[in-house]
Formats: C-alpha cells, structure tokens, sequence
C-alpha cells in the first residue's frame, strides 16, 4: 500500500536510481533484496534506502528483505511511469538530435513526437522518430500532440522565449539542456542540466583531490575555504 506522506524532493531525486537497481536485479532474477544490496547498487547508503522508501510505505521484511517485483510497481507508480510520457524537444541541434535518437527515452516511457527549431536548414529533418518543425507551429503540434514534457535544447538566448511558448500552450513539464536559468510560472515542473556546470563541479574535486595528493592533507580540512 502506497503512503499519503509527502514525499520529499531529495528522496524522489533518488527514486530512478533505485528503479535502476531493481531492474538490474529483476533480470538477474531476484525475488527479493536487502537494503543493502539495493544501496550498494544505487550508490547510497542502506539507512538512506530505508527512509527513502518508508515514504512508500515499503518497509521490507526482517531476514528477507524487499520484493523487487512490489517496489518496480510501486516506484514506477510513483514516477507515473504507468502510461507513456509524449515528449516535444524544441532545438534540434546535435545535443536535440542525440537525444531525440536515444533508444533510452522509449525504453523509458517516454516517446518523442515532435521537435522544433527556427533554423531553415533543420526543418524538414530527422530527430529520432519525428521530422522537425518550425518554432512557429509549436502551439498546433503541441496541441494535437498531447505534449506533456519539452526537453528545450536551445542557445541560452532563446530558452526562455520558447519555454514560455512551451508553458503558454499547455506543457506541464520542462527538462532544460540551454547554459541558463529560465523560470516557469506555479504548477509547471522544472528540471535543468547544464553540463558546463557540471564539468566545473568535477574539476574543483580534481582540483582539491591533487592538492591533497601533493599536500598529504586529508579530511575535510583539504578542501575548506
């Protein structure tokens, strides 16, 4: 039985890498797995994996564990995974095209049926499973397409114009790939990867983890400011 707790932003974060995990363990044709395996799996620890499930109202068995096949149901219920997700992606330069060729979204539940750009020498061409169209008929396509979810892959410049196109005509749901911050209004989800940014965070460790090799120094103290 599902929990009516919230539950919690951090925890949800975690939700597809335990998904992840457990799919590893239904093909290796496990009925059941401790938390600590699942933690292992999911790069996080076991309490971690307690608490965050608790908000799930999965428990586990003392001595047994959890039931992979229970908590792939319930974490997918969760993620609304239950029915696939129509997905527009609007720029259909080379990272657009890379995703919207990802067999991973499918797999996923997540289908590509539209994708936008303004370039006159991208319309007309393939992205994944659809052809791209101009920026212009988003709101007919997006209509008639059911669009839940825009995956925006635009120059900074343009982001946030078309997310507000993208929110003006009814998507709920933004994935933002653009190298700036773009808002959306109350209701609209709104997730953004920007991998300069996260390149950058790599290199502070890379940078803090020599200085400690050339230092001897250890523990926190090494990177402290």
């Amino acid at each position: 039985m599902g929990s009516a707790r919230r539950v919690p932003q951090a925890t949800v974060a975690r939700l597809p890498l335990y998904l992840r995990a457990l799919e590893e363990f239904a093909v290796e044709r496990a009925a059941t797995i401790s938390s600590e395996a699942l933690a292992t799996r999911a790069g996080v620890n076991a309490a971690q994996v307690r608490k965050d499930l608790s908000y799930l109202g999965s428990y586990g068995t003392r001595g047994v564990g959890y039931d992979v096949a229970y908590l792939l149901r319930e974490i997918n219920r969760q993620l609304g995974l239950g029915e696939a997700r129509r997905v527009a992606i609007i720029g259909a330069g080379r990272l657009g095209q890379a995703l919207g060729g990802y067999g991973g979204l499918p797999a996923r539940g997540f289908n590509v049926v539209a994708a936008f750009d303004n370039d006159p020498g991208k319309i007309g061409h393939p992205v994944g499973p659809v052809q791209v169209r101009p920026v212009m008929d988003m709101a007919e396509v997006i209509a008639g397409e059911r669009v839940a979810i825009a995956i925006v892959t635009t120059p900074a410049s343009s982001a946030q114009t078309v997310v507000d196109a993208a929110v003006s005509n009814g998507v709920k749901s933004i994935l933002n790939f653009a190298p700036t911050t773009v808002s959306v209004p109350p209701g609209v989800a709104l997730r953004q990867v920007d991998l300069g940014i996260e390149l950058q965070i790599l290199s502070f460790y890379q940078e803090h983890e020599a200085a400690k090799a050339v230092t001897g120094t250890t523990g926190p103290a090494a990177v402290a400011g």
